[in-house]
């Protein structure tokens, strides 16, 4: 028999308690920025259809994730993403429910798929969703909750910028330059790896991809396009993509976040999915991969059997911030106290005080680590100090006296506590 390996699944992680407090700092800040926005909490269950997920992104979806078939032989899948069961879930109750829609869940996603830094194969993504409006208002809200989500975690401004485009505005520059719409999908796929290859490599691509030389060479020219003002000159004035993103870039002014939005032609996020808008946030310092992503998806509902409704989300992953935040302010030496106040005794006489006291702390509020069994001083403060703000220990005499002493770990500083 093999030796038992303890590390979890490749590509999954454990969390134990003391990883535990970056992560609910992370949810807790998700989640506070979702609900200053208005945005309904929902959840689902981890297990999808199958079928519900090739809908959405095509057969070949099998072969990046994990499936099995249940004990009646149903195709299932651990979801990828939450989207296609959002989608499902609206479509289930699509006459029921009113519109427009501001949904927030932070979901367990898995993928099988190449590990790189920055991805793995399970990760928690907090998502946003606005279903039911058509206006770019939708796109500006959930812009809105992730910077502010950003800022409160201590991101500052300068060190990421959230790259926005408009899939239509790509369809219009290649419509104008006269690129045959069967050739759209190669280029869009090569114009979003544009970061990652050569344009000798682009024009092999498109090569491959039986668009033609004169094609390509057009499609490569977009790639000089750098502001709004550079499209419009190719498309003309009267660009209702156009139109679209200089709404949304005005109204990011008002709130407050424009300085963080880029236009990038270069934005694109899949092949069929996206219909609009679509955005992607980056680290300035170029270190990371993608720290959150989204943009208008109007077609998925009907592609599910539901009525075509408009819709915006975001995808906003746990691991690459986590890099980001870890690389920004470096984990400190100290633990970080997560309760206020521990409590100990010496001896079993002194339990039923130390229970009494943490119980009324407990009462007031305040968290409270209360011992299991007696212990010498010397065994309870070293361990005090590593989870808790103060410690009282308390002995014959305290309860003689009907007096305690509550000592701040940090600076050392002493109180009376009534037992």
């Amino acid at each position: 028999m093999s030796e038992i390996s303890y590390a979890p699944p490749r590509g999954m992680r454990d969390f134990y308690p003391e990883d535990m407090v970056a992560r609910n700092r992370l949810f807790d800040t998700w989640r506070e920025a979702a609900t200053c926005h208005g945005f309904q909490a929902y959840d689902a269950c981890v297990v999808e259809s199958l079928e519900i997920l090739q809908r959405k992104a095509g057969e070949e979806v099998s072969e990046q994730i994990y499936t099995f078939q249940d004990k009646s032989g149903r195709d299932l899948a651990l979801r990828p993403e939450m989207t296609p069961t959002l989608a499902r879930m609206v479509a289930g109750r699509q006459g029921q429910l009113q519109f427009p829609l501001k949904w927030t869940t932070i979901a367990q996603c898995f993928r099988y798929e190449r590990m790189t830094r920055g991805r793995k194969r399970e990760h928690y993504q907090w998502n946003l969703d606005i279903i039911g409006e058509a206006s770019v208002s939708a796109e500006l809200e959930i812009l809105s909750a992730a910077t502010r989500a950003m800022r409160d975690l201590g991101v500052p401004d300068e060190a990421y910028r959230v790259r926005v485009n408009n899939r239509l505005l790509l369809s219009e520059l290649l419509d104008t330059l006269h690129i045959p719409a069967a050739h759209h999908p190669a280029i869009f796929l090569v114009l979003d790896k544009k970061e990652k290859i050569s344009r000798e490599e682009i024009l092999t691509l498109l090569n491959n991809e039986g668009v033609s030389a004169d094609s390509a060479q057009k499609a490569l020219e977009l790639l000089d396009v750098q502001t709004l003002d550079q499209a419009a000159e190719i498309v003309g004035g009267n660009s209702p993509a156009i139109a679209t993103l200089r709404e949304l870039f005005n109204a990011a002014e008002v709130c407050g976040f424009a300085d963080r939005l880029r236009f990038d032609l270069s934005v694109i996020r899949g092949l069929s999915y996206y219909t609009g808008v679509v955005f992607e946030a980056f680290d300035t310092a170029g270190k990371f991969r993608a720290i959150f992503g989204g943009g208008r998806y109007d077609s998925l509902l009907s592609n599910l059997g539901g009525e075509r409704t408009p819709a915006v989300g975001l995808g906003f992953g746990d691991v690459v911030i986590q890099e980001l935040l870890n690389d920004l302010f470096p984990p400190s030496q100290n633990p970080t106290p997560f309760v206020h106040t521990a409590i100990s005794y010496m001896t079993a006489e002194q339990r039923e005080a130390a229970l009494r006291l943490a119980v009324r702390l407990r009462s007031q509020g305040l968290s409270v680590d209360l011992a299991l069994a007696p212990q010498k001083p010397k065994q309870f403060f070293p361990r005090a100090a590593g989870i808790a703000q103060h410690a009282i220990f308390v002995g014959p005499d305290d309860v003689a006296r009907g007096v305690v002493k509550s000592k701040h770990l940090a600076t050392r500083e002493e109180t009376e506590t009534q037992l």
